[in-house]
C-alpha cells in the first residue's frame, strides 16, 4: 500500500511540475490579456510592418523604422494588436514586435520652432537643463501625474506630462 501511495505521490508531483513549467512557458499574449486596453507600449524593433488587418495575409500599409517609438494599443485579437501612433495612424502588428518599455515623444503636435523645457526637478520653478525639439524620443523613468522624468541619449530631466505623447493625462508610471 505504501508503495502505491509513493508512486501516486511521485506521479502527482511530476504532473504539478509539468503544469507549472507549461504555465511559465505560455506566450506573452496570455499575460497580456490582463492588461488594460488602451495602453501605451513601444516598438521592439527598428522595422515593424503595420498591416490592414490582424493576419499576415493582410496587406502591409506602412512600416515603422524607429526602435522605441511609442504606440497605443487600442484593440487586441489573438497575437495581434491594433495600434495608433502620435499622428493618429492605425493598423495591426504582431504582439511580439511590441515592448512594455515606456517611451514618449515630446510634443509631436507642435511646430519645430517651439521648444519644450526639460527641468532639473519636477517643478516649473526649477532650473531648465535643456530645451527639447518636438518629436524627440525619450524613455520614461517615472511620471507623477504632472511631470515625467525622461532620459535620452544626451539628456535626463523632467518634462510637463501634458507635453508628452505616450503617457496618459494624470497617469502615474514607475519603470
Amino acid at each position: 500500500m505504501n508503495h502505491h501511495y509513493a508512486l501516486l505521490r511521485t506521479v502527482f508531483c511530476s504532473m504539478l511540475v509539468l503544469l507549472i513549467n507549461i504555465n511559465s512557458a505560455l506566450p506573452q499574449e496570455a499575460a497580456d490579456k490582463k492588461l488594460p486596453v488602451p495602453r501605451f507600449v513601444s516598438l521592439k524593433s527598428d522595422r515593424v510592418n503595420v498591416r490592414q488587418g490582424p493576419t499576415k495575409d493582410h496587406a502591409v500599409i506602412y512600416t515603422y523604422k524607429k526602435l522605441g517609438l511609442p504606440v497605443e494599443i487600442i484593440a487586441e485579437f489573438e497575437t495581434w494588436r491594433r495600434i495608433r501612433d502620435s499622428e493618429g495612424e492605425e493598423g495591426w502588428v504582431l504582439q511580439n514586435l511590441l515592448a512594455g518599455k515606456r517611451t514618449v515623444l515630446v510634443a509631436p503636435w507642435q511646430n519645430k520652432e517651439k521648444l519644450v523645457p526639460l527641468y532639473a526637478r519636477p517643478d516649473v520653478n526649477s532650473a531648465i537643463k535643456a530645451k527639447l525639439e518636438p518629436n524627440v524620443l525619450g524613455y520614461i523613468k517615472n511620471c507623477n501625474q504632472k511631470f515625467c522624468r525622461i532620459i535620452g541619449d544626451e539628456y535626463d530631466g523632467y518634462v510637463a506630462q501634458e507635453q508628452l505623447w505616450g503617457v496618459y493625462p494624470n497617469e502615474t508610471v514607475d519603470e
